[in-house]
């Protein structure tokens, strides 16, 4: 199926590496102007660089904590300046906390949910107002497969995933009225960067890595980018005008719920 995005314009949370690039190159490629955010500005400039590559849009990089309210609002104005409009929203950013219950202080607590929930929230509602008024709008919450089905030793990040998930519900109840479509895609085991990290920290070669964690997944392999960024890119799409307060799992059928 060709997708095609031009004339709209897209910002992306945690845009410079794994899922969030990915989905960004698949916009830029499909026509969008696509902005995104994440706080490393090196990274960014190589993320924009990629991007470009393959553009048919424009493509800016912009610094920013999304957990921080001030470098959302920030993030946000610059975006409108360079775009004019915001038509489409994927909120990407966030790591994976995740220890036994009482080993995770509230301190932690806080931090997962100003990255996950509440950076969601802040550029959602940011954008909001002007996607219902041109009545047409997309938003996407990328959570993780542990949002409806969380492990032992999953908080807080399984916990702001749920959280995430019935912020999407709503915001699809309150959007459907003016054209506002809002969806999650969930993510298994996807090739990125904290896998990357995981392994160092693990002190295993990162192929091994990979070929020891595509044991649990029934497809045999972990996921691609560019494989979860196809699907962004369709619910992005005029092509999935019907499709709104769906919960998607990208995970080579690894979630044990539909």
């Amino acid at each position: 199926m060709h997708i095609d995005l031009s004339g709209r314009a897209a910002v992306i949370t945690g845009g410079s590496k794994g899922i969030g690039l990915g989905v960004a190159s698949r916009f830029a490629a499909s026509g969008a102007d696509v902005a995104i955010v994440a706080r490393g500005r090196a990274a960014l400039d190589e993320a924009a660089k990629s991007i470009g590559r393959t553009a048919r849009g424009r493509v800016v990089a912009i610094t920013g904590d999304v957990a921080v309210p001030a470098d959302i609002a920030r993030a946000y104005e610059e975006v409108m300046a360079a775009f004019g409009k915001i038509d489409i929203v994927v909120n990407n950013a966030g790591t994976s906390r995740t220890g036994p219950f009482e080993e995770l202080t509230d301190q932690l607590w806080r931090e997962d949910f100003d990255q996950k929930l509440f950076a969601a929230i802040r550029l959602t509602r940011l954008v909001w107002p002007q996607l219902k008024q041109r009545r047409w709008g997309r938003v996407i919450n990328v959570l993780n497969i542990g949002a409806k089905a969380p492990r032992p030793a999953s908080g807080p990040t399984s916990v702001t995933r749920a959280a995430g998930l019935a912020l999407t519900k709503v915001l699809a109840g309150d959007g459907a009225p003016y054209n506002v479509l809002v969806n999650a895609l969930l993510v298994g085991l996807i090739e990125a960067d904290q896998h990357v990290q995981r392994a160092a920290r693990q002190g295993i070669a990162l192929s091994d890595y990979i070929a020891d964690r595509a044991k649990q997944i029934p497809l045999g392999r972990m996921g691609k980018p560019e494989e979860f960024a196809n699907l962004a890119c369709f619910l992005a799409s005029d092509a999935a005008s019907f499709i709104t307060g769906t919960a998607i799992n990208v995970d080579g059928g690894l979630s044990p719920v539909v």
